[in-house]
């Protein structure tokens, strides 16, 4: 295990800056609005790309003495903003010895999930050990290591923390989602899903006898001169006297289509005008409501899982499994299972009685993308757990007052109540605006306002009524109660979690699962009042095509089938100042959506640039907790000892973070060192075995397997660290590092690593991980036993050390260990992905770049 964090350090990759987030669909909007969007966006991503997590061990130096400080084990993250952890050191002063120690630290985090990057601020240092040094030496010590340590801006992987915490924290409850099933299709052949909102809006073409249709996932169209629809398919052309009717090709289209305006989201159906004459019509299904289609290339073909009862239809976009045992057919659809005898249905709600053999998916499986949506796997643990880390922002209060615009359709506010309570909210408008008692609450892009009229001013909150934060799922407006806020006399800091991007827990028997949408359908606002009608839809959880990316932590969206404006209702939006409806085509990817255009997001009503995907804190000009380049301004140089990350926070405070090539002179290269709960400094050697470091002069004793110490004499660690000196850089070290280069890959490391994927999933791992993998995590398994609580993590200063090597605390060890590698994986990962642009293939509604497994792009 060693070996592999070795390498994984030593691979750790510069993040390419593209601030992308979760759920996403896409539309365009006004010329002005998105140029301003534009300006707004241009600094974040330069800057973010330095703001990462570059690898463990870290490096510091203040006056002289340098500190070498690993991986923190994480004990808790308190409503993911207070972080407590246990740290191994080396301390080296100006001109001294090294000593080891062990602190114990308490922080509060700022979080920027579109780099998946945990900041530290106001760190406090709770408790410092040094196991083998002098008592009168301890104070000096002690008071070196707090000045040398890097108070803040030190960045963090979200993924290390959730590694950690995995073992610990408890599921959450699940919302009270509507689970029923929406109508779902199923075709063999050629097919797209027509879905039109109630009845057809119509827009007049400026000009013509055309008009076009914006509550639709399709460019569609509508003669008033012959009665006539034309339905654009991609490159065919189809037409019906009715939307719900028999659809035919056709290639004869009335003259008022040649006379498109340029602009105005036309340019693409233009050029299909006149039709091609190839190319065969697909069939055409229509729905009033959300609904879904599984749409199979010809009959289907069936893989067998190796080592379950399952099969899955390679050829589709859907999830579609078979289990040989129940004779079932199962489809994911928005993070929700639903199960039926037929492919053709009746289907059920199924996520609370899948079949035990989806927790044995393998994790190279084509299909191990659904892992994700498997209760009381590793992969669905992660997903909770990360859509509850919020993504902050820290503002100035005049900016944000400032930016703040509200208009109502109509220009009068109108209201309807929130079932179950006493609020309000505004119907006739895209803003989510609460009416509490008197006074208005305004959610406008993730950042809280108020104020006693509901057309403003706005003041940012001090505080939010509790009272918000008990509507209801089946209110559209429910996905503000996942913004909070505290504010200082000039700043406001708001944190906004993913069910405010529209992601949500349910609740399942084994284990809880993310889910897009609550399951409620919101009925679109619709007014007639002026020259064009207005429609505006709220979003809701089928139509889409909603599959979890765990890169981005939320759903990407767009399937074929479901045509260029990924869903009807999330697209098509209307802006009462200009007159026009925003529509433009939408490429969605694994990693976020890429438009030609500007992002809407239909959960928030916010716009962002392309290169900034679709955050919550676009409006802003910046995404989270590096608040543009005000939060750390960083820089880096390389020199022949690595590569050096220099950070100055916004506070004023300095550090480095170095890491280096190819080795080094001292055993702090491979981050293998741990603090254990008992105060005492532990390495773990290649096979396993645990040390503790018990003198002054880098001596290590064995931890035995009962948990008793004792001396190593002439055995394997005798052996494996023969000419160990003060820095423990003994031969066999030197052997296994022997060739390694800048990314430090041996030939060890390489026999290690043999049959790792991009998951790095070797042999070696997966005997590591036994018992911690999918297969056993229906159930409540071996994670919930004899875990030391945080409060239990080092004691009093005054405490004498506890006796090294007892078998809870290598037993927490190994957890840790594991822990460390699968978080190193999970961060290399993401940064793999981020750094490929997200395996984007700009071609279509694919993508999924992650190779070698784990998780599968649509074909």
């Amino acid at each position: 295990m060693n070996n592999l964090t070795f390498k994984f350090m030593r691979n750790a990759f510069l993040i390419i800056g593209v601030c992308l987030s979760a759920i996403l669909f896409s539309c365009k909007k006004d010329k002005n609005t998105e140029q301003s969007s534009s300006e707004t966006g241009k600094s974040e991503t330069a800057d973010s790309t330095l703001i990462a997590d570059r690898g463990w061990p870290r490096e510091a130096e203040n006056n002289g003495t340098k500190l070498v400080y690993y991986q923190p084990q994480v004990d808790d993250w308190k409503d993911f903003k207070e972080i407590t952890a246990r740290v191994a050191f080396s301390l080296t002063p100006k001109d001294g010895k090294q000593v080891l120690g062990v602190a114990s630290l308490k922080a509060e985090t700022l979080v920027d999930k579109d780099n998946r990057s945990a900041f530290i601020k106001n760190l406090q240092v709770t408790d410092v050990r040094f196991p083998a040094l002098e008592e009168k030496k301890v104070p000096e010590m002690e008071k070196l290591f707090k000045e040398t340590l890097p108070q803040s801006g030190d960045p963090i992987s979200v993924d290390r923390i959730l590694a950690d915490l995995s073992h610990t924290k408890s599921p959450p409850k699940g919302i009270a989602a509507k689970n029923d099933p929406p109508a779902i299709f199923y075709s063999t052949n050629p097919s797209i899903l027509l879905i039109v909102q109630g009845e057809p809006v119509l827009v007049p073409v400026e000009k013509t006898d055309i008009q076009y249709v914006v509550n639709t996932n399709w460019d569609l169209f509508f003669d008033k001169t012959t009665k006539d629809y034309y339905l654009l398919v991609e490159n065919i052309w189809l037409t019906s006297k009715n939307v719900a009717g028999k659809w035919t090709k056709t290639t004869k289209l009335p003259s008022g289509l040649r006379h498109l305006p340029s602009g105005q989201n036309f340019d693409d159906v233009k050029k299909m005008i006149p039709p091609p004459s190839s190319g065969e019509a697909p069939e055409v299904f229509y729905s009033n409501k959300p609904a879904e289609l599984i749409a199979i290339n010809g009959s289907p073909k069936f893989v067998k899982i190796p080592g379950t009862k399952l099969l899955y239809i390679d050829n589709t976009e859907n999830d579609v499994f078979a289990d040989e045992n129940k004779g079932q057919y199962y489809v994911l659809l928005s993070g929700r299972w639903f199960k039926s005898k037929e492919l053709t249905g009746p289907w059920s709600y199924a996520s609370n009685s899948l079949p035990a053999d989806f927790a044995k998916i393998p994790k190279d499986s084509p299909r191990a993308n659904v892992l994700s949506s498997i209760p009381g796997t590793q992969e669905a643990n992660d997903a909770v757990m990360l859509s509850q880390v919020p993504t902050t922002a820290i503002l100035k209060k005049s900016d944000a007052e400032a930016k703040v615009k509200v208009s109502y359709d109509g220009g009068t506010p109108q209201f309807k109540p929130i079932d179950g309570t006493k609020m309000q909210y505004a119907s006739n408008t895209q803003e989510k605006i609460i009416k509490v008692g008197d006074l208005y609450y305004l959610c406008f892009q993730a950042v809280w306002f108020m104020s006693t009229s509901p057309n403003g001013p706005w003041k940012t909150c001090d505080s939010v009524p509790q009272e918000i934060y008990t509507i209801p799922p089946s209110s559209p407006v429910y996905n503000v109660t996942y913004v909070t806020q505290t504010t200082t006399d000039t700043t406001v800091e708001s944190s906004a979690t993913a069910g405010y991007l529209g992601a949500f827990i349910i609740g399942a028997t084994f284990g809880a699962i993310l889910s897009y949408g609550t399951g409620w359908y919101y009925p679109p606002y619709m007014y007639y009042g002026g020259l064009y009608p207005i429609y505006r839809p709220w979003p809701y959880a089928y139509g889409g095509g909603a599959v979890y990316n765990p890169w981005t932590g939320g759903y990407a969206a767009g399937r074929r089938v479901y045509g260029p404006y990924g869903a009807a209702g999330t697209s098509a939006w209307y802006n009462p100042a200009t007159g026009r409806y925003g529509r433009s085509a939408s490429v969605q990817g694994w990693y976020g959506g890429r438009t030609a255009a500007s992002t809407y997001n239909p959960w928030t009503g916010n716009y962002a640039r392309t290169n900034q995907g679709h955050n919550a804190y676009a409006q802003w000009g910046h995404s989270a907790a590096t608040n543009g380049n005000q939060w750390a301004q960083t820089g880096h140089i390389t020199t022949r000892r690595g590569t050096a990350i220099g950070y100055e926070t916004s506070g004023g405070n300095k550090g480095v973070i170095t890491h280096r090539r190819g080795g080094g002179t001292t055993i702090h290269t491979n981050n293998n060192l741990y603090a254990g709960h008992d105060g005492h400094v532990y390495k773990r050697d290649a096979n396993g075995n645990w040390s503790h470091y018990n003198n002054g002069n880098g001596g290590w004793t064995q931890a035995g397997t009962l948990g008793s110490s004792k001396k190593a004499g002439e055995g394997i660690q005798n052996r494996a660290n023969k000419g160990v000196g003060a820095n423990g850089a003994g031969e066999r070290i030197q052997r296994d590092n022997q060739g390694l280069g800048a990314n430090g890959a041996g030939e060890r490391i390489q026999r290690d690593n043999q049959g790792l994927g991009a998951n790095g999933a070797g042999e070696r791992m997966q005997r590591d991980n036994q018992n911690l993998g999918g297969e056993t995590r229906m159930g409540d398994g071996i994670q919930r036993d004899n875990f030391p609580k945080a409060d239990q993590t080092l004691g009093q200063p005054n405490k004498p050390l506890g006796d090294a090597g007892r078998p809870d605390v290598t037993h927490d060890l190994d957890r840790s260990a594991i822990s460390r590698d699968r978080g190193e994986m999970q961060t290399r990962n993401f940064q793999n992905i981020q750094r490929s642009g997200g395996g984007f293939n700009g071609g279509g509604f694919g993508g999924g770049g992650f190779r070698g497994g784990g998780f599968r792009g649509r074909r």
